[in-house]
């Protein structure tokens, strides 16, 4: 049985003025997001300088991860306003850097990359100077899906593969594959070479140290700049369990078997998340 949390996974409690102030528009306009729902470590850090993930398309997802703590189900009607709200909400906390993801909507012909690339667009308008990151769905490896997607311009294209091959038949939902997230993230960058692509990966489900490492020479083969890797920490008991905590000492030394790769950027420690500190990118030497 795995021990209970490790000391260095232990973070403070969400409070301050900008914390209070971000999830009270998040509220007022009937946003969502990654934070609250994933219930993300890093809340209390990332919305107390005033930055946070927004989750659009809804609450509720149409595929069911087992490590994923966001509702699944049938999903409702997509809000006509939110793209709006979204924008209005972004220059109204006087980001400099907006990221926004979406839960996969399986139920819609293209998978929300409509409704992905108008929320680009609607903040464009509001905010031009704003960066731009979307993470975004396998659109169920639909070319022109994510075509509709690229052509909004974001400024940082990521798609999770979330784990390493051997184990992403326990861990994602059926739907999700390996290759078919690699396609999406080489295609990505084929249409834009300009635009830095990312993906994530947990640590922590059983993993090898070979499996980690070969999954980060795939995504670079896939052309992607930027990777975080992060601890895995099990939402619910109904959620697949953490079989090792990894330690700080061996994130590190992730990092640095995986940088001479050739990634742009490596963010690799046991609280990061997919957008932790992803503002760094455009600050990041090459």
């Amino acid at each position: 049985m795995i021990a209970r949390k490790p000391e260095w996974l232990k973070v403070k409690l969400p409070a301050g003025d900008n914390y209070l102030k971000l999830r009270e528009i998040v509220r007022e306009r009937g946003l969502h997001t990654v934070c609250q729902e994933a219930m993300c470590p890093n809340i209390a850090e990332c919305w107390g300088v005033g930055t946070a993930t927004f989750m659009i398309l809804g609450d509720t997802c149409t595929r069911g991860c087992r490590f994923c703590n966001v509702k699944t189900g049938k999903p409702n009607a997509i809000d006509p306003l939110e793209s709006l709200k979204l924008a209005k909400s972004i220059e109204e906390l006087r980001l400099e850097y907006a990221v926004i993801t979406c839960v996969d909507r399986d139920d819609l012909p293209d998978g929300g990359a409509l409704q992905m690339a108008e929320s680009i667009r609607a903040v464009r308008r509001r905010t031009p100077h704003v960066k731009i990151e979307v993470l975004t769905s396998d659109y169920r490896g639909d070319v022109k899906a994510l075509r509709t997607v690229i052509d909004a311009a974001p400024d940082v294209f990521a798609h999770n593969i979330e784990t390493t091959r051997a184990l992403t038949r326990g861990v994602r939902d059926r739907r999700c594959d390996y290759d078919q997230s690699l396609g999406v993230l080489a295609g990505a960058k084929k249409m834009r070479p300009d635009i830095f692509t990312k993906s994530s990966v947990m640590l922590g489900l059983g993993e090898t140290d070979a499996d980690v490492l070969q999954t980060a020479r795939d995504l670079r083969a896939a052309g992607v700049g930027i990777i975080t890797l992060g601890q895995y920490l099990q939402p619910t008991p109904k959620h697949l369990k953490v079989v090792e905590f990894v330690t700080p000492d061996k994130f590190a030394w992730f990092a640095e078997m995986v940088k001479p790769m050739g990634f742009h950027q490596v963010v690799s420690g046991p609280l990061v998340r997919s957008s932790y500190h992803a503002e760094q990118a455009f600050t990041t030497k090459m």
